[in-house]
């Protein structure tokens, strides 16, 4: 399902390549936007078409809860559903169960300050609506509270039925606040439900066998303890399901400081299988997309930039600006000049200040259009100078514009 192409440097670097799906090619590196309950925010399929996406990103728990993975196994699954022709994804659900449990920040990079560390934390004093055990995961509903339970093999049947040709095991991700004995208990579960993962794929594969495909992605945590995440690594890599089935590629995820994207992501390409795809969870600013790519990462997804532009965030070469400041009243440039998009090339700064000061519901929808096809463009651009040998001369020129 995957190959690669172009090499930046020796076998564990950068590099491009091609996922193949039952539903199209993914070239990599690629940006896949997240469309967490089977739409990104705003936006219809064909504007993701037009803004270059490749594969879309939907959240397995909150489809769960609503409208349900039966509804979306009846309607032929999540492309179906959604109207979308491409590839699509599916997360474990993980990350909310971490989320429903500390209320902690909402995104992959943390900060690991002062404060003490503690395995029982939240977040502002928030009630803890999940709790962990070898089994899965009891959690209330953030929508109704009502009770539910997340195993590894609930996780699996919901993402069967959700029906995306990239699913991903269910793992426990830790916070930056867990303890070192807690994060070695939470990383030995989590290969533990490897295990029931794979058993369960295959078992449904089988069952399901008039569906296409749906390649397994494993789940590599640790945090940022060296040894903990090529522990991960080397675990995954030789998990065998029933048959003798390995995964098909590897998702990075887990908490980590910004400033540690580049060495964790190393870490796991020396270990990793080099013929399988690398999906870091999570990441979508430029200097992290960067350093991603140069470390080994095939694929990346993340709520912000269209997070980001409905709070009228706007993503430029040059650095982030809010378009309802007041200079832009009466500026009738494009948000960014030599963009592609839809909205630079029909739009003025001054019409989306009038459309987010009006609170006009467009106004969400252009912003996002823009954000996604910067994010898009800038992953694309570091495909080609991958492949024309001149990553580093391009990285190093558009990170001089890039304020830090």
């Amino acid at each position: 399902m995957f190959e690669v192409m172009t090499q930046l440097d020796g076998d564990r670097g950068g590099r491009t390549g091609v996922i193949s799906t039952p539903h199209g090619q993914i070239k990599t590196p690629a940006f896949i936007p997240v469309g967490t309950k089977a739409t990104v925010k705003g936006l219809l399929p064909e504007q993701l078409v037009a803004v270059g996406a490749q594969a879309v990103l939907a959240n397995a728990f909150h489809l769960y809860l609503q409208p349900g993975a039966e509804i979306v196994d009846q309607a032929g699954g999540l492309g179906a559903f959604m109207g979308w022709l491409g590839p699509t994804f599916t997360d474990s659900g993980g990350f909310q169960v971490m989320s429903l449990g500390s209320g902690f920040k909402k995104v992959i990079e943390m900060t690991l300050d002062d404060s003490p560390v503690d395995d029982k934390a939240t977040a502002g004093g928030r009630r803890r609506l999940s709790r962990v055990t070898e089994d899965g995961v009891d959690f209330a509903s953030p929508l109704d509270g009502s009770k539910h339970r997340f195993t590894p093999e609930v996780s699996m049947a919901v993402q069967h039925q959700l029906g995306a040709d990239i699913i991903f095991a269910f793992d426990e991700l830790t916070t930056l606040r867990n303890t070192r004995p807690y994060q070695e208990a939470a990383l030995a579960r989590t290969s533990r439900w490897a295990v029931r993962c794979l058993t369960e794929h295959w078992r449904l594969t089988v069952e399901r066998k008039d569906k296409p495909y749906q390649a397994l992605f494993g789940v590599i945590q640790g945090a940022q303890y060296e040894d903990l995440r090529r522990q991960a690594c080397q675990e995954l890599a030789a998990c065998r399901g029933p048959e003798g089935q390995t995964f098909d590629g590897y998702g990075i995820g887990g908490a980590l400081e910004k400033s540690m994207i580049g060495t964790i992501v190393s870490w796991c390409a020396e270990v990793l299988p080099a013929d399988k795809p690398r999906h870091l969870l999570g990441i979508s600013e430029p200097e992290d997309l960067f350093t991603a790519v140069a470390a080994g990462a095939d694929t990346f997804d993340c709520v912000s930039p269209s997070r980001v532009a409905r709070n009228a965030a706007i993503y430029t070469a040059k650095g982030r600006y809010n378009i309802t400041n007041a200079r832009f009243r009466r500026d009738f440039n494009p948000l960014e000049e030599n963009c592609d998009c839809l909205t630079c090339q029909n739009f003025t700064r001054a019409y989306l200040h009038h459309l987010f000061r009006a609170h006009e519901l467009i106004a969400n929808t252009l912003a996002t259009i823009h954000n996604q096809r910067f994010t898009i463009n800038l992953v694309d651009q570091m495909r080609q100078a991958i492949e024309q040998g001149s990553f580093d001369a391009f990285r190093d020129d558009w990170l001089a514009h890039w304020p830090r």
